[in-house]
């Protein structure tokens, strides 16, 4: 499966990214509207990209009242029907990856949908620190321990 994958370690904090992100769905640069964010621990100095990691199980899906929320058989990526969202949040209370954004004005969740298959943050990302590839369970819980161990969450599951 493709996905957006992420190097915390190589985050500068930029945030190409989400004016990327923005502009190719709104036509407007703004964090606020970006499908991806960055993460910021001024504490330990440190940012990292956080984006719609398209878990297995999907806890998003399952607890959204009204069925706004669904996958893309195409590449599994979460789908978000603008129609039937009411705005309840309660997708981001369910998201592991704190991965979910609402637009402002209209409430409506923001999850990535992958640009189409090509992830405008990806080719944005000079460092890359996030990148679009093909990525197995085992590489997937490595970078999930590596991005705790950084943002110093070790214990949470």
């Amino acid at each position: 499966m493709q996905r957006i994958t992420t190097d915390p370690a190589v985050c500068t904090g930029c945030r190409a990214c989400e004016m990327a992100c923005s502009f190719f769905h709104t036509d407007q640069f703004s964090s606020d509207l970006s499908r991806i964010r960055i993460a910021k621990d001024e504490g330990r100095g440190l940012d990292f990209p956080v984006v719609c990691q398209a878990c297995s199980r999907a806890p998003c899906v399952q607890v959204c009242p009204t069925g706004a929320l669904s996958r893309s058989g195409q590449d599994g990526h979460i789908q978000v029907d603008d129609s039937e969202c009411i705005g309840c949040q309660l997708c981001a209370e369910a998201c592991p990856h704190e991965a979910i954004n609402f637009h402002p004005a209209t409430g409506m969740a923001l999850i990535c949908d992958l640009c189409g298959g090509e992830p405008r943050c990806v080719d944005r990302c000079v460092f890359a620190a996030i990148r679009y590839e093909r990525e197995d369970r085992h590489r997937a819980r490595r970078r999930l321990r590596l991005a705790r161990r950084l943002t110093g969450e070790e214990g949470v599951q």
